[in-house]
């Protein structure tokens, strides 16, 4: 176990354009070991005088990719390593990580419970991890994914979700979009509420798996409002991060 908390130089394998503020950089391991759907990593970036910024990102890539990772980052306008990675890092390059890190907000394809899984912005990133995991073991547990975006530009995955939800395995995708919408959306077009909460849960029964991820005030409404139709708190995992993405 201690190996895996030590740093380790990772090689930037290529870099993915996913929206206009969030990209996907595919790292090589060196010491290379598997995670569970939902773990993250610490990234650090060190200056030529020394100093260092550290910041931890979700693993967007399936358990079942080997000997790289890939981790998929919102470009924040004050963040020291978001907009290093975004503007100045170029496929070839070197960045330390140390990982895969957390053992709470994971989920297993062995687990059979149905799922319903809530994000906001960014917080879709382990949430596909989860998803690609579902989708390379063959599993058909019951899945829906309820997600929040500011716009339809800023839909992460959208290509990849619509496909993988068009594959008939038994997941479900719902968007809402909180600023603004084409002029054909179908989806949801506001905040998520408790309408939309017992909108997308009902169908999966009484003994469904939460996950949540997104923006403090998301998570937090969504984890409440989960509990308040009746879903046992310890049936709803959540993970947060700052004022961000789709709430």
């Amino acid at each position: 176990m201690k190996r895996l908390l030590e740093w380790q130089i990772a090689a930037v394998r290529a870099i993915k354009v996913e929206t206009p503020r969030v990209k996907t950089f595919t790292l090589a391991l060196p010491a290379w070991s598997p995670h569970r759907a939902g773990q993250h990593y610490d990234l650090r970036l060190t200056a030529p005088d020394g100093y260092q910024a550290q910041r931890s990102y979700s693993i967007a890539s399936g358990p079942e990719k080997t000997g790289e990772i890939d981790l998929t980052i919102e470009r924040l306008e004050d963040g020291e390593v978001s907009s290093y990675m975004h503007d100045v890092l170029v496929v070839g390059d070197q960045v330390e990580l140390r990982g895969p890190i957390g053992g709470y907000f994971v989920w297993e394809a062995g687990q059979s419970n149905p799922l319903l899984l809530i994000a906001g912005g960014s917080g879709v990133v382990p949430l596909m991890a989860m998803i690609r995991h579902r989708s390379a073991v063959g599993s058909t547990v019951p899945t829906r994914l309820l997600y929040s975006s500011r716009t339809f530009e800023d839909i992460i995955y959208r290509q990849e979700l619509e496909k993988l939800s068009n594959a008939r395995s038994g997941l479900e995708v719902f968007h809402t979009l909180t600023r603004s919408q084409p002029l054909d959306w179908v989806g949801y077009a506001r905040r998520i509420d408790l309408h939309m909460l017992e909108d997308v849960a009902k169908p999966l029964g009484d003994d469904f798996r939460a996950f949540i991820c997104g923006p403090t005030p998301l998570v937090e409404a969504a984890a409440n409002g989960l509990v308040s139709l009746g879903v046992p708190a310890d049936r709803v995992r959540t993970e947060r991060f700052g004022p961000t993405g789709g709430a």
